[in-house]
């Protein structure tokens, strides 16, 4: 199998684990943890491996000027991020999630036209709106409690709030990653996550009964932290050195059908019509929006 081939598959396992992240995570939440104290597991478990990780290649130095950009990308990357995407999932579902984050790459594109000064064209702007619509039908007509979905509305909310500042931190992170190895940035970021975390997120951790948890739950805690926060990044970064980020960006939009489907055969979440419009509302404007012109005038 050829490095391109590997990359492909390494992109596709990435978007896979995040995928079924969807449904297990919120699985568990919040009978034997609640969402806030799996975070404080998830960065204290990202942060110890990539610290172990760190040990194998070689050591660079932080420069002084840097660190507030460091705290930043942890603050809104890594504390933030996590924090509103887990607290949503508790109170909406598996499918609404994994359909609200490919909402991402348009929040994306008007962030970087706000400080990047990126210039927005008709066909993107139309597609910003077209998304933004099927987010709204989606938070507003999809909103209807269910037994493991105690407030739909205020979730699917959580979600944007969520892209937004994963979006933000794409943006603060990007001058960072011509001048640090991703290691030291994922080990630096993710041991900064811990203190931004802790008044929020300890509380939570603290209430966890961690004698009594069974077997499954523990297997999921696993999964969380090394499949879906340090595997995923692994994945990712692979795949970089034979694919476009572009290309491995496109892998998001698998997340909607590989969550969809996982929540659908374990009896987590069902299929509306009114999601599959939403949903094709968001594709679209997200297709749009990503969309590039042959001609060099857009």
């Amino acid at each position: 199998m050829s490095k391109r081939h590997l990359a492909f598959l390494a992109a596709f396992a990435a978007s896979f684990i995040y995928g079924v992240n969807h449904t297990l995570a919120k699985d568990i939440m919040p009978t034997y943890i609640k969402p806030f104290g799996f975070i404080m597991v998830r960065v204290l478990g990202a942060a110890i491996l990539f610290w172990i990780t760190s040990f194998f290649f070689p050591k660079e130095k932080v420069d002084r000027k840097d660190w507030m950009r460091f705290v930043l990308c942890a603050f809104f990357g890594m504390t933030v991020n996590m924090l509103m995407f887990f607290k949503g999932l508790q109170l909406s579902t598996p499918i609404n999630s994994s359909v609200v984050i490919t909402l991402s790459p348009v929040i994306l594109l008007v962030l970087s036209a706000i400080f990047l000064k990126e210039k927005i064209t008709w066909l993107k702007g139309s597609g910003i709106g077209i998304g933004l619509v099927g987010a709204l039908v989606l938070i507003l007509f999809g909103a209807k409690t269910q037994e493991n979905a105690p407030n739909i509305l205020l979730g699917n909310l959580l979600f944007i709030v969520n892209a937004t500042a994963y979006s933000v931190y794409l943006i603060i992170v990007k001058p960072l990653t011509s001048k640090y190895s991703s290691v030291t940035l994922m080990k630096w970021f993710f041991l900064i996550a811990i203190f931004t975390n802790l008044p929020v997120a300890l509380p939570e951790f603290l209430e966890v009964e961690w004698t009594t948890l069974p077997l499954s739950v523990i297997g999921v805690m696993i999964f969380v932290v090394v499949g879906t926060t340090y595997l995923t990044y692994l994945f990712n970064i692979f795949a970089l050195r034979s694919l476009r980020p572009s290309t491995i960006g496109a892998f998001i939009y698998l997340q909607p059908l590989i969550a969809t489907s996982v929540a659908i055969l374990l009896g987590a979440d069902t299929l509306t019509g009114i999601r599959i419009f939403a949903a094709a509302l968001i594709f679209l404007g997200v297709y749009l929006t990503t969309k590039r012109k042959a001609s060099a005038i857009e």
